[in-house]
């Protein structure tokens, strides 16, 4: 042991104090310094890891701390990519996630059986193994795909879904040939395996979202909630190894079982995307690298000659894999680099699978020496092609992604390209603040981080310092959920008298392009905002306003039910709500189903064919009529009802009696009433729609606006 007298500490360390700081300066400092030479940060965390392990400087062993957390980190991988992954494309992609997860995991099984045969002079059983381990991959690359903002790409969900197909099949053969191996298979281990499989994914795609949505409705704690999330991820890959397959499944299903309860946009999400990148994730990095030992590679040629063979096997089966797919469905170049750079990364069930495989005995010498399914070539040979493979796919997904990001962001489309996005939130109840925050974010465009406002109207009616603490509670409470999803929230607080006055006052001086107002859950609708405050806000201000009732937490929904009144897409403000519910579905994850006359539904369903999401639209009846809902309102829906000023076109005798419906009827429903934008005349009074001699021009500029997003759409 060499001495460092200086700091008292002795090599390999062993002060947990002094090995986590170690580990902490590599997390922050690796990333930085390799960038510089366009190293993706993380092929420099398993650099780093090579450097401080045994087999470098042996800084540190590889020790159960190191695993433990590896392992945490791994499973955190996989789970973050269920739980981002978009489930209504998955479930459109489906078809292709199964012939890429068929192609990535036949080709490397039949060029790696072949080259194990017939190059490398294996077993059958062995050269099947050999083969399995091609055929299995990592998704190392995720984090630095999803940090770019293309985890919803349609490439990204071909690729998971084919991860989930092809890991699967690779670690069942693993147990195959181990029991063939070892004796132990036959009619009884194939009833044992398909029993507890099905078992097992049941118990995680059924029971897991029903406890998850027991479980946020009730605690609302942040810290609990985290923790939640852990047992949860820890649960399901409990419950696959019980079944006979690798915990990554399921810390995947896990994340699939959880992906609609938690949001991209919510709290809880950034802060699992975070604790992850910051912490777990960079740990098994680190413990990759600490695997690779550069001295074996020079112990003798024919670990040089495994080792080569296997990862130009390895990565050429992975490349045959992603070209066949991109030539297959027609993708792009930069969709084939960013399909195999995810695919083409061996770590977790490669390692599994060469560790059994190099601990399961199937004989013995003469001598009585051990005859293992894989000898130590193949073991080290494994640890390089972890290296190279790991290299090139971070430098495949890395330039696949930036490319596709790049050609995302440049050209906006639809609607919501233009405007500045502004979302104003009138405070005035603890209770229902963070909710309503919640909602601003889910609104926004995506955009911009900073296009949130909060505002808290002091009454100098009142008490001037107890109303001013007040405001000011509600303001820090506001920022603080704003910030728990990395979007800033500018606090407004003003004085006034007229609460009406001090409102419609910010929305002019702040170019507000959209109002959000709460209720008080106790009181309900019609006792608490329809009133004389809320008419007064929008007969003052033509921006749309929003009036939210958020009974249950925004994630815990599973649809948002919009009812359109008729004539809504004749309005000037149709496009601009539309936007906000396209925003509120891309950003929550839920189905919107659409209610609405049938030549409203026709406008509809042409504006959205080329959106992302599903949509449904259901023909309304008479808009009086809203007993016709009763029957297709569920308990976890969101109800959004499309309102409207009384001079404007759609404008309905029965909105009036809208709020003790909805108090009558929905008092126990989480629903959302949406008053469109309008415009004004110069002395500030709005127009009326429903004189004839303005009729025309507004269908001349809502035909207009067709033709501009057409032409957009082609650009």
């Amino acid at each position: 042991m060499i001495l460092l007298s200086a700091f008292e500490v002795t090599l390999p360390i062993t002060n947990p104090v002094v090995r986590f700081l170690l580990i902490l300066m590599i997390i922050l400092f690796a990333p930085i310094l390799l960038n510089r030479f366009r190293v993706p940060h993380l092929l420099g965390l398993i650099i780093a890891g090579a450097v401080i392990g045994p087999n470098g400087f042996h800084l540190m062993d590889r020790d159960s701390g190191i695993i433990l957390s590896g392992t945490a980190g791994l499973l955190y991988i996989m789970f973050l990519a269920g739980l981002e992954i978009n489930l209504e494309d998955f479930k459109k992609n489906s078809r292709k996630s199964l012939v890429f997860g068929m192609y990535t995991f036949l080709i490397p099984m039949a060029l790696g059986t072949v080259t194990g045969l017939y190059v490398l002079g294996f077993t059958t059983a062995t050269s099947i193994l050999l083969a399995s381990m091609f055929a299995s991959h990592t998704l190392i690359a995720y984090p630095l795909v999803s940090k770019l903002g293309i985890a919803k790409n349609r490439a990204v969900n071909v690729t998971v879904g084919g991860t989930l197909i092809t890991d699967t099949l690779a670690l069942l053969v693993l147990a195959v040939i181990v029991g063939q191996a070892t004796g132990t298979t036959g009619t009884g281990f194939w009833v044992r395996l398909s029993l507890s499989i099905l078992a097992f994914g049941a118990i995680v795609m059924l029971l897991f979202p029903l406890i998850g949505r027991w479980f946020f409705r009730r605690f609302d704690d942040k810290v609990s909630q985290y923790i939640f999330v852990l047992v949860m991820v820890f649960l399901g890959a409990v419950l696959a190894e019980s079944a006979g397959i690798e915990a990554i499944i399921g810390a995947f299903l896990s994340g699939l079982a959880l992906n609609r309860l938690i949001p991209h946009t919510s709290p809880l999400m950034n802060r699992i995307e975070f604790v992850g990148n910051a912490i777990f994730i960079p740990f098994f990095l680190i413990g990759v690298g600490m695997l690779i030992d550069y001295r074996a590679f020079f112990a003798d040629w024919a670990t040089l000659e495994v080792a080569a063979v296997m990862v130009v096997v390895a990565t050429l089966a992975k490349f045959l894999a992603a070209w066949f797919t991109q030539k297959t469905f027609g993708f792009s170049s930069d969709e084939r680099r960013l399909i195999f750079g995810l695919s083409n990364a061996q770590a977790a069930a490669t390692l599994a699978a060469v560790l059994v495989g190099y601990k399961t005995v199937v004989g013995y010498t003469g001598s009585g020496e051990a005859i293992r399914l894989f000898d130590d070539t193949v073991l080290n040979g494994t640890i390089l092609m972890i290296l190279v493979t790991c290299t090139i796919a971070s430098f495949a997904a890395q330039k696949g992604a930036h490319n596709i990001a790049l050609s995302g962001a440049s050209v906006p489309t639809g609607p919501e390209a233009s405007g500045q996005e502004r979302l104003l939130i009138s405070l005035n109840n603890p209770e229902t603040t963070e909710e309503l925050v919640n909602l601003g974010v889910s609104l926004q465009s995506g955009r911009s981080r900073d296009a949130l406002y909060a505002l808290c109207i002091v009454d100098t009616n009142r008490s001037e310092g107890a109303a001013y603490d007040q405001a000011r509670k509600l303001l820090t409470q506001a920022a603080q959920a704003a910030s728990a999803t990395d979007n800033l929230l500018r606090e407004l607080l003003r004085y006034d008298l007229n609460i009406v006055n001090g409102i419609t006052g910010v929305v002019r001086e702040h170019g507000i392009s959209d109002l959000i107002l709460g209720l008080h859950k106790k009181k309900g609708l019609a006792d608490s905002m329809l009133g004389n405050l809320t008419e007064g806000i929008l007969s003052r201000s033509p921006v749309t306003t929003l009036i939210y009732n958020p009974v249950r937490p925004l994630a815990t929904l599973s649809r948002h039910l919009v009812v359109v009144p008729p004539l809504a897409e004749k309005e000037v403000g149709f496009s601009t709500w539309l936007v906000k519910v396209w925003n509120l579905s891309k950003n929550t994850g839920k189905k919107v189903v659409y209610f609405a006359r049938a030549e409203t539904l026709l406008r509809l369903r042409g504006l959205h064919a080329r959106r992302d999401g599903v949509f449904e639209f259901r023909e309304f009846g008479p808009w009086d009529d809203f007993q016709q809902l009763e029957g297709e309102v569920q308990k976890n829906d969101h109800l959004v009802i499309v309102m409207s000023r009384k001079e404007n076109l759609s404008y309905q005798p029965f909105m009036d009696r809208i709020p003790a419906y909805m108090n009558t009827h929905y008092r126990t429903s989480s629903y959302l009433l949406i008053y469109p934008m309008q415009l004004r005349l110069a002395d500030n009074t709005a127009i009326d729609f429903t004189d004839p001699t303005f009729v025309e021009p507004v269908e001349k500029l809502d035909k207009l606006g067709r033709i501009i997003g057409r032409v957009l759409k082609r650009k």
